[in-house]
């Protein structure tokens, strides 16, 4: 069993988000209506299959920094609701194609799709999704944000692909662990913020502001991930605390294990993760490794890091509420305990 962190909003961990909940929440309700109603399809298993993961309690983060930072951006129109719901299609393909990759057998505490459907279905319905996002796209009929928005299908791709070229590969170090994120995680997050000043024809130094922010903010995120596999708290998870190491990802606590242990410990990252070797007992030593060599605290502390990099990037904003709920949401991602 792992040990919950210890963190600065435990007792309110959701506290940070809410700015944004009660900033974005009229459009967000549009967002959702739009969001069930693309996901209508005459083949049957589709909305099936699509409503099984929309509707299993996800946070819509993404497509709320789209919201946010549209009104941040000064937007007027509508344009944005579909940006933002585009950017939650795009974030739901992307989940239902790591599950067959990751050959992930639960979702949010669900089974995956792809144990009620098959690999198949799943990889064909995310096409699917994609598909609905880029038309919602066209339609709003801004150049710019179709760019962002496919540039981030592209990147989220390519960081797949890095990913499964570093499966169960100890030799992995940091860098290479941070490029896959910052493609794979980071490149939709990015995307999500900046693509609301772009359809709002903001100057090009505030859209980098909002792209950097968004990138900085998804690798904080994602770090956070990686530390709360091996210390959260199942039931807040969603998931068993251990699901990365059964499933033999490398991530930044285990890069960071195995380059600080011994060759014994080496040796033992190397039977569990690589040749997928798991015993009894096993999840514990990992625990214990962590625990030894700090690698959740360091995780942690580059959390923090990226995310004040993101907070600092709104600093060319004028104080607003969009702007200081964009950077409370600093906060809930680095302090998050889900």
């Amino acid at each position: 069993m792992g040990v919950v962190i210890p963190l600065d909003e435990a007792r309110d961990p959701s506290a940070g988000l809410q700015p944004l909940l009660v900033l974005v929440s009229e459009d967000m309700a549009a967002v959702n209506h739009l969001i069930l109603d693309k996901a209508v399809s005459d083949v049957e298993m589709i909305p099936k299959l699509a409503h099984h993961l929309i509707d299993s309690g996800g946070k819509r983060l993404r497509p709320m920094l789209t919201l946010a930072s549209a009104k941040l951006s000064g937007y007027r129109g509508n344009g944005h609701v579909r940006l933002a719901a585009a950017v939650e299609f795009m974030h739901t393909a992307t989940l239902l194609h790591d599950d067959v990759v990751d050959d992930s057998d639960y979702r949010r505490g669900k089974p995956s799709a792809r144990l009620v459907w098959g690999n198949q279905a799943s990889v064909l319905v995310g096409d699917f999704l994609l598909g609905q996002a880029f038309r919602m796209m066209v339609d709003v009929g801004s150049l710019p944000a179709l760019k962002i928005l496919s540039n981030a299908a592209a990147v989220i791709a390519e960081g797949e692909v890095m990913q499964l070229a570093a499966a169960k590969n100890t030799s992995t170090n940091e860098d290479e662990y941070l490029a896959i994120i910052d493609a794979k995680t980071a490149a939709l997050f990015s995307a999500a913020a900046e693509v609301g000043a772009a359809a709002a024809a903001r100057p090009a130094a505030e859209q980098a502001a909002l792209k950097s922010y968004g990138r900085n903010l998804g690798i904080a995120f994602q770090l956070v991930d990686d530390a709360l596999d091996y210390s959260g708290d199942s039931a807040r998870l969603g998931k068993d605390v251990g699901d990365d190491f059964r499933e033999g990802k490398i991530t930044l606590p285990v890069i960071l294990c195995f380059r600080r242990g011994d060759a014994s410990e080496r040796d033992f990252w190397q039977r569990t993760l690589a040749t997928g070797d798991v015993q009894d007992g096993d999840l514990e030593t990992a625990i214990g490794l962590m625990k030894k060599h700090k690698a959740i605290e360091a995780t942690l502390e580059r959390a923090r890091h990226y995310g004040a990099i993101a907070r600092d990037a709104l600093a060319i904003f004028p104080d607003s509420g969009p702007r200081d709920a964009l950077a409370d949401v600093v906060s809930f991602c680095v302090n998050r305990v889900h």
